[in-house]
């Protein structure tokens, strides 16, 4: 049997947006209400003998050049063992909105110096958890729809820097296409960025599969 991934004594950090934010600024301090809080309290109720330090530093409306402003502080200044990033689909909003922002390649090239920083700095192990959108509406003209097809290419980069920095990976995605092959998609959600608790817990256990769950 292989031995979950994140050992006692060990520093987990979240990062990312409001899907990792959840409320941890303010009634729900300090993990938040979503997958961040559930992967929490689950690792936790498994390995009681572990004490492991979390910190989730998830700012709602970030974009990866948000997280790589502030890298230092809510990231390295915690010296983590362990670094998850969950980042994307406001760049891909920016984007659409205004092609001149955060395309693809530039939301490579600031996710590369987030991870290149975090390996100069520190011997932490990655975590990336790709952008997802719970939807099914594929009409190109429809905003859904016009998500959908070039939110690939968001999900292609981070698979790609996962590989380059032998991070583990989080098909996120994927996961939830699976799902919708046989639930509504207002089963996990009101609108397709931000899930109930039901899709956080999706998102939860894929990152614990990725850890060795």
């Amino acid at each position: 049997m292989v031995d979950f991934a994140v050992q006692d004594g060990q520093t987990f950090v979240f990062i990312g947006d409001s899907i990792t934010d959840c409320g941890r600024r303010a009634e729900s301090f300090p993990f938040g209400s979503g997958y961040v809080r559930a992967a929490v309290e689950l690792i936790t109720a498994r390995y009681p003998e572990r004490k492991i330090a979390f910190y989730n530093e998830g700012i709602g409306g970030n974009t990866v050049e948000d997280l790589r402003n502030r890298w230092h502080d809510d990231v390295l200044a915690h010296k983590p063992d362990w670094v998850s990033v969950k980042i994307g689909i406001n760049d891909l909003h920016r984007y659409l909105s205004d092609p001149s922002v955060l395309p693809p390649a530039r939301f490579e090239e600031l996710y590369r110096q987030c991870l290149e920083t975090t390996r100069q700095k520190t011997d932490a192990r990655l975590l990336l958890v790709s952008p997802f959108y719970i939807s099914t509406d594929t009409d190109p003209q429809t905003w859904r729809g016009r998500v959908l097809a070039v939110l690939p290419d968001y999900i292609a980069v981070v698979q790609k820097v996962a590989e380059e920095f032998g991070a583990l990976y989080v098909p996120t995605q994927e996961l939830f296409e699976e799902q919708l092959r046989y639930r509504p998609v207002d089963a996990f959600c009101p609108e397709p960025v931000h899930p109930y608790m039901s899709g956080h817990l999706v998102i939860a256990l894929g990152l614990l599969k990725a850890l060795g769950w």
